[in-house]
């Protein structure tokens, strides 16, 4: 199986920056996008960024110049960076992989979430 672990959250002021990590590990092929998500209380899960394996990326408006999504395709890794933090950013942040597998001469595509790591923003 495939396995994510988020790492980089915790609590930061407003203006301030965090730098989120989601290492993917297991029986993988290839990894095709990577994403963050985030859920505040409350509210539904939302796409913060992705990044596809050639290195395209897309943002929500709302992050859209003050967070970087990249990529460390050897490692099987993705990060966040996160600058210009406000309060509203405050949410539980997911990473979400599109992962290839071969197993058994067969190949198999699934989605993969990380565990969630808290980011919590104080004005």
């Amino acid at each position: 199986q495939v396995q994510l672990v988020e790492s980089g959250g915790g609590l930061a002021q407003a203006g301030g920056s965090l730098r989120l990590s989601c290492a993917a590990s297991g029986s993988i092929f290839s990894i095709n996008a990577m994403g963050w998500y985030r859920q505040a209380p409350g509210q539904q899960r939302e796409l913060v960024a992705f990044i596809t394996s050639g290195g395209n990326t897309k943002y929500a408006d709302s992050v859209t110049g003050r967070f970087t999504i990249s990529r460390d395709n050897a490692k099987n890794t993705a990060y966040l960076q996160m600058n210009s933090l406000k309060p509203e950013d405050t949410a539980v942040y997911f990473c979400n992989a599109d992962v290839q597998r071969h197993t058994g001469g067969l190949y198999f595509r699934n989605q993969y979430w990380g565990q969630g790591t808290q980011v919590t923003v104080s004005s």
